[in-house]
């Protein structure tokens, strides 16, 4: 019996004719197929929103990622920082601490094209105890100031942001360099010599780099953008846009690919254009209001700054205060995340860079989206030149 439909008596019945009885039948009939169609196609279309709802959306594709082999000479420490300085010391060394992280395509190129170059291995074994840190790990280690922390907690309060990052310390503890993200071969062994040759005293780094680091074949120009802005350059006013400042020198391969390879993306360029941008030659005279209403020339301000790289991109929010700074070499996607990372206010509520640039990796795959943080601007996510 279908509930809300009152059933005929007989008495009713009793009263019609034959023909009557028949088309009572009938409408009645027709109202319950009818009223049987909508009950199934309501259930069917309920059933059908939810395995719509429940399909999940395909996720995109992870590239880039490479795992590493350290070296075997790597020091197997106990992890007390002030007793490895004393055993180098011991062995007139000095000792770094590598910053390195699981997956990372970068501190994969330090090992694999780097340290397995002759001249460059040999510098370091002779000449250096190292230590390898997983930014990540738990192991639990003591610093010089006798605190103890966690491989972790320690790259947290090194302020560790990219891997791999190289800390070079002197024999009485003293960090003398440190190193953010990869550096090429022929750089990287100018680096070195800086450190081994106790030049700290004698010299910036900055300066001993420009003169014993002879760069290999370049444009030898400073590239334009459309989005640089034109001198004067006055970056304390307040317009409610973050800035940006691209640091660099006219002999410098770095920089070609930079601007070759990296901002020729669509999606990095609309990101960059939300800032107010600059490029200066970080060895001019070029004369510049900085966004903390400092007068000064472009070569000071980088020696201020401690520009040690060609390029560096200097990253300021809204209110002039720097954010975050890339200065080594990166790839396609770590140079637009720069950008989104305080364009977004992401740093507001996550200091970690690195954990940031998990989030936006996931959160691009969940949108279907392949990831290739190992690619240039001209290559398709997964290929590889």
């Amino acid at each position: 019996m279908i509930i809300g439909l009152k059933r005929p008596s007989i008495r009713m019945f009793s009263s019609f004719s034959l023909s009557q009885h028949c088309q009572l039948e009938s409408s009645m009939y027709r109202f319950f197929h009818l009223f049987l169609t909508v009950i199934i196609a309501s259930s069917l279309f309920t059933v059908n929103l939810l395995v719509f709802a429940k399909e999940p959306a395909v996720e995109g594709k992870y590239f880039g990622a490479k795992e590493t082999e350290y070296p075997s000479w790597f020091k197997e420490s106990f992890l007390d920082f002030k007793e490895d300085i004393e055993e180098a010391k011991g062995q007139n060394k000095r000792l770094i601490l590598l910053f390195y992280q699981n997956g990372c395509p970068y501190c994969n190129a330090l090992v694999e094209r780097n340290l397995s170059q002759k001249n460059i291995q040999q510098k370091m074994r002779q000449n250096f105890e190292v230590i390898a840190i997983n930014m990540w790990g738990d192991r639990e280690l003591t610093d010089l100031d006798g605190k103890t922390y966690t491989e972790k907690t320690f790259s947290e309060k090194m302020r560790v942001q990219f891997t791999p990052t190289l800390l070079f310390f002197d024999e009485s503890g003293n960090k003398v360099l440190r190193l953010n993200g990869y550096r090429s071969p022929d750089r990287f062994s100018v680096d070195l010599d800086y450190v081994i040759g106790k030049n700290e005293s004698k010299i910036k780094y900055r300066d001993f780099v420009q003169a014993n680091f002879k760069p290999g074949s370049s444009s030898s120009k400073m590239h334009p953008q459309e989005f640089f802005l034109p001198p004067p350059y006055n970056l304390s006013k307040k317009n409610g846009r973050p800035k940006a400042v691209f640091f660099e020198q006219k002999d410098c391969p770095n920089c070609d690919n930079l601007h070759s390879k990296v901002l020729t993306d669509k999606e990095t360029r609309k990101l960059i254009k939300q800032f107010d941008v600059i490029q200066l030659d970080m060895w001019s005279r070029q004369e510049l209001v900085t966004p903390s209403g400092k007068s000064t020339s472009a070569r000071q301000w980088a020696k201020d700054l401690d520009i040690q790289f060609a390029p560096s991109i200097v990253v300021f929010n809204q209110d002039g205060l720097e954010v975050i700074r890339l200065e080594a070499f990166f790839k396609l996607f770590h140079t637009q995340s720069i950008f989104d990372y305080v364009y977004s206010g992401a740093y507001k509520n996550q200091p970690s860079f690195q954990r940031y640039l998990s989030d936006r990796a996931d959160k691009i795959r969940e949108e279907g989206k392949d990831i290739d943080i190992w690619r240039y601007a001209d290559e398709l996510p997964g290929e590889r030149r």
